[in-house]
């Protein structure tokens, strides 16, 4: 039988699902759990208003953020059975690569270099897919109001940055998902079937695209 991963992340744009599954992962496993605190930004909700003021504030606090968590994560009991997240650090650069200008983004780079020195790689990253319509789909209910104005075209940009990233992404063994028609909150089966892919993934890159049963 594998061994558990110690560290994972979910990860994938907004409104995949990386939350709540990453929620509920920390529940079986009785872990620790690392969330993206988004609301904890002053400049999130300035951003979506008005992006080119405000983007590099907004990407440098979300920056500071997550590697102080993960830097506490590193720092933390070594004997913890499992850690969960609901972000890659690595993954920031994405977000400061898509919507900062030349000059912001070389700062930021030289604050990246510096802050993420000697992070922890998770033992495994489950990478959730799914298309634009269904994540406008799932901003909408969740009803965050921030959020309620992305565009297509941004979210559209957002994936192909992901789907670019995970491409390339060698770090860690990874888990791709296609999480258009699965609901691992509130269908027991669907998440049943991710329970059981994640200790057979201990390296290279494996895809997980099951038919739900409906």
């Amino acid at each position: 039988m594998s061994e558990m991963p110690k560290y994972i992340v979910v990860e994938g744009p907004i409104g995949a699902g990386k939350t709540s599954l990453a929620k509920r992962l920390a529940h079986s496993y009785g872990s620790e759990l690392l969330l993206e605190a988004a609301s904890e930004n002053p400049f999130l909700e300035k951003f979506y208003q008005n992006p080119k003021q405000h983007a590099l504030a907004t990407q440098m606090f979300f920056l500071m953020q997550r590697a102080g968590q993960v830097q506490e994560l590193r720092q933390s009991d070594l004997f913890e059975p499992v850690r969960v997240a609901d972000f890659l650090i690595e993954k920031d650069r994405l977000f400061a690569e898509l919507i900062l200008d030349a000059d912001e983004l070389k700062l930021y780079q030289q604050m990246y270099r510096h802050l993420t020195l000697d992070m922890p790689p998770p033992d495994l990253v489950i990478y959730l897919q799914a298309p634009v319509d269904v994540l406008q789909q799932r901003i909408a209910r969740r009803g965050i109001a921030m959020e309620q104005g992305m565009s297509n075209q941004y979210l559209q940009s957002l994936c192909d940055a992901y789907t670019k990233f995970f491409h390339d992404y060698q770090s860690s063994p990874l888990l791709v998902v296609n999480a258009e028609s699965l609901n691992f909150v509130d269908v027991e089966q669907d998440y049943q079937w991710l329970l059981e892919q994640i200790p057979q993934v201990t390296s290279g890159r494996h895809y997980f695209n099951p038919e739900p049963i409906r």
